[in-house]
């Protein structure tokens, strides 16, 4: 009777996965299988592409389009970094001191959600132009020929602004978790405030750098529409050439190629970061 008991108790962990798996395998795994079905097909003119196993449309989408992969892994690098630059000390700041406007606070960086991802790199065009006042003092600097947009730093600058938010969550929920006490308990070990940041508050802080990391890097490496408002044709991504690819010369097994070479590079990029920087040792 007992191992009767059992069996049911051995099905609900299944059961309660199962919305979750099916969900996945409906709305990921079937599209990505037949994304890898297209990026196997040969063109044909006015009619769908047709199934032939041609693994020449990865070789084709390397040599062709590697400039914009390695573009957009560089862009969304910097713009990971400068997240983490301006989004640190900013979630610090308002785990430590914010006091009863903590809420308050978070509330505003969650605000630009609000608003359409293209409204607000839209409006960056406006506020960075030729003519807004930001660069006509930044020209009064810098000289007359500086321009904010149609450079690699105004690609960077608007996927560092849109996805902000995104890393200073993270790190925000894994600072309001510590007990900032512990850094005078480092004081009283006779390590100075910095020492107790850097032995204590920061590794502590490590799950949340990670996790916004990941959440920057990803969507940013995929962006396509700072590059084509903020950007100029020398500051092309691959997000772009895969819209570009899909939507307007309509060839189907290219961009499905650049998607899976996209998505492969990127899975390969997060196991590597997991593995070297991710939070397992932590507990230990």
């Amino acid at each position: 009777m007992a191992g009767e008991d059992r069996k049911p108790a051995r099905l609900v962990p299944w059961a309660l996965l199962s919305p979750g798996g099916l969900w996945l395998a409906l709305f990921f795994l079937v599209p990505v299988l037949a994304l890898v079905k297209i990026a196997l097909s040969t063109p044909v003119r006015f009619q769908d592409p047709e199934f032939s196993w041609d693994f020449g449309n990865f070789g084709t989408a390397l040599s062709d389009y590697g400039a914009q992969f390695g573009r957009s892994f560089l862009y969304a690098g910097l713009a990971t970094v400068l997240a983490f630059a301006i989004g640190y000390p900013l979630a610090y700041c308002v785990a430590a001191y914010g006091g009863r406007w903590k809420d308050l606070l978070i509330g505003l960086v969650v605000i630009p959600f609000f608003t359409s991802f293209l409204i607000r790199t839209m409006a960056w065009t406006s506020i960075l132009g030729e003519r807004s006042f930001v660069t006509k003092i930044a020209r009064g600097v810098l000289g007359d020929g500086f321009t904010f947009t149609g450079r690699s730093w105004g690609v960077v600058g608007g996927l560092t602004y849109n996805f902000l938010p995104f890393m200073i969550l993270p790190i925000y929920v894994a600072l309001e978790k510590i007990d900032f006490r512990l850094t005078e308990a480092a004081g009283d070990l006779y390590a100075t405030p910095v020492a107790g940041f850097w032995r204590v508050i920061f590794p502590l802080s490590l799950p949340g750098v990670f996790a916004g990391s990941l959440l920057v890097f990803i969507p940013a490496a995929g962006d396509f529409i700072n590059a084509r408002f903020l950007g100029s044709p020398d500051t092309t991504m691959i997000g772009s050439v895969v819209q570009d690819q899909f939507l307007v010369q309509l060839d189907y097994p290219s961009a499905a190629a650049l998607s899976l070479i996209l998505m492969g590079i990127i899975t390969v990029a997060v196991l590597v970061y997991s593995k070297l920087f991710g939070t397992e040792g932590l507990a230990a």
